[in-house]
């Protein structure tokens, strides 16, 4: 895991403008929705892959455990894989421009629906009732990337939980256009893997202080038993 090391001055101005270091703690779970970004073959497997993030295997533990107790809170589980369609090379020329033409081809051959770095890493727990996203940009809720912004509206999800990999890129990214979409979202310190841990915290660090809130996976978990114990006590 990233060794934490996010500046203390960061939670304090968030407490100073939000009244509290978490403004998202207060977790519905019916309507908290766990976002996992781009846990694929070709973002873990140097040998398939065109960008391995080495950390990233090692959050898949935070993350089925995170994912198993937002299915057994009511909510639900999200699992986004980036690809490479022809649209790309069109809708996002200056992205593929970026690159050598062998860098291109490595991406095109490591993303492509069906090809073995397109699928998701086989240790994830992925359960039957799971969705699965597929999205063309960094960010999984940028206009024509992805329809997830439909489709957790459609289901009632206000709150997101955002894991995965690279947080610095794919997840604060992503992150960031959900809480301009009207989202409370939620980047989480241990389900998030980037290159090093100086890019980890910067990352969070840079969320947290305007976009969103910051917290761990047993956080998560302990305030989605509150909401579930508190749903669950309510009146009729």
């Amino acid at each position: 895991m990233h060794e934490l090391a996010i500046p203390p001055e960061v939670p304090a101005r968030v407490a100073g403008r939000c009244g509290t270091e978490h403004p998202f703690e207060d977790l519905d779970p019916a309507r908290t929705a766990f976002v996992v970004i781009d846990m694929q073959v070709t973002f873990i497997d140097p040998e398939i892959g065109h960008a391995a993030c080495p950390m990233a295997e090692r959050i898949v533990p935070a993350v089925n455990r995170l994912a198993a107790a937002i299915r057994d809170a009511g909510g639900g589980v999200f699992w986004v894989q980036n690809v490479h369609d022809a649209s790309i090379d069109t809708e996002w020329s200056v992205h593929q421009s970026m690159a050598t033409p062998e860098a291109r081809a490595r991406r095109v051959a490591a993303m492509a629906e069906g090809s073995p770095g397109h699928a998701l890493w086989p240790t994830l727990d992925v359960r039957p009732e799971d969705r699965r996203v597929a999205k063309r940009r960094f960010s999984a809720f940028i206009q024509g990337s992805s329809d997830i912004v439909e489709r957790l509206r459609t289901e009632g999800f206000d709150t997101v939980l955002i894991g995965g990999t690279a947080t610095n890129l794919c997840c604060e990214s992503s992150a960031r256009d959900a809480m301009m979409m009207n989202f409370r979202t939620v980047m989480l310190s241990d389900a998030n893997a980037a290159m090093s841990d100086a890019e980890h915290n910067a990352s969070l660090a840079s969320f947290w202080q305007m976009f969103g809130d910051v917290m761990t996976v047993d956080h998560v978990i302990t305030r989605l038993l509150a909401g579930h114990n508190a749903n669950t006590a309510a009146p009729a």
